[in-house]
């Protein structure tokens, strides 16, 4: 059996709740390494660093902690400092905003060196794929779509398609998303808040009516699109999905269409560097590509279609660092 080690640079927020988090995706693929006895370790952003050109970063080993009737994943909270380039894969999983602090810990990654440590996902092509603005390069599966911080080149754009869609572009979970309609009273007020006075870039976004049967969340590994897809459902009073209740997903089924368009774009993504990939589909039309800690939704996809969708994942992850590892002895 192949043995790796590895390390997840996950959000604070996960690391403050590592040990019960199974709506995160990053715990499931954690879970899945440890049962095949690697070497898993976690870490931060924040506790990344570059000493000269060698990237370090501290670190806590995670493992496995057998009860009477449940497998528990744990860490040591002793945290030690190891170079990245010890690590066979290093996965890099913070959450948005996108701010400098995140360019930063993606500049530090620049220094992996990557004959020997693979990186998912890249960090030149997380800096790449803008998640809203990565969308522009496959035209013709995409809504009609405007980016700007004007507010009158908004305005117009609302007068063309008299219903929007208002994004900020480094945020997730729907954070900052306002739908607009042309004649509302508050349209001067959100267009000042979203693009603090004319100061910030926001995409508006023709809407799409069919939102209002969910959008579609595709699996994109190596290139590869997964059969299993959820649909997410607007929340109460919402035109988005924001809650995480079982409630508010339905099984989803692929199209021809959209089997099409993936096999298009997926040389674009691998190309990029991008070998774990969300995308948000409504109807055929790609609103959003996730690549910087894309949600597969792995609990609720195994309930649904009845697998196992980790160990999928992990065998693609086994895969890839085995032939990374043959490329170095060849090397050698």
């Amino acid at each position: 059996m192949n043995k790796f080690k590895i390390v997840y640079v996950i959000d604070k927020v996960e690391l403050r709740y590592f040990e019960f988090n199974d709506l995160v995706t990053s715990f499931w693929l954690i879970k899945e390494c440890n049962h095949r006895d690697w070497d898993v370790y976690i870490t931060t952003m924040d506790r990344l660093s570059l000493r000269n050109n060698l990237p370090e970063a501290l670190v806590f080993k995670t493992s496995l902690k057998n009860s009477a009737d449940k497998v528990d994943m744990v860490y040591d909270k002793k945290a030690e400092s190891i170079c990245l380039n010890e690590f066979d894969c290093v996965v890099f999983r913070p959450d948005p905003p996108v701010n400098m602090d995140y360019i930063f810990a993606t500049y530090i990654l620049d220094y992996v060196d990557t004959s020997r440590t693979t990186l998912i996902n890249s960090p030149s092509g997380i800096r790449k794929a803008n998640e809203k603005l990565y969308i522009n390069n496959f035209q013709g599966f995409i809504p009609d779509n405007l980016t700007t911080s004007n507010a009158g080149l908004i305005k117009e754009f609302l007068d063309q398609h008299n219903e929007i869609i208002l994004k900020p572009l480094n945020k997730c979970f729907g954070k900052g998303v306002f739908y607009l309609k042309k004649g509302d009273k508050n349209i001067n007020a959100i267009l000042e808040s979203s693009t603090n006075n004319g100061t910030t870039v926001v995409m508006a976004q023709k809407y799409l009516p069919e939102i209002k049967n969910g959008d579609k969340r595709l699996i994109i590994i190596g290139g590869e699109l997964y059969n299993e897809c959820v649909i997410k459902l607007s929340g109460e009073d919402d035109f988005k999905f924001n809650n995480h209740r079982d409630e508010y997903f339905k099984k989803g089924f692929i199209s021809d269409e959209q089997r099409e368009m993936c096999k298009i774009i997926s040389p674009k993504l691998l190309e990029d560097g991008l070998y774990f990939v969300g995308l948000d589909v409504i109807d055929n039309m790609i609103i959003e590509i996730n690549v910087t800690s894309p949600c597969f939704f792995i609990r609720e996809i195994n309930n649904m279609f009845g697998v196992n969708l980790e160990k999928r994942v992990v065998d693609y992850m086994e895969s890839l660092l085995c032939r990374k590892k043959q490329l170095v002895l060849t090397s050698i």
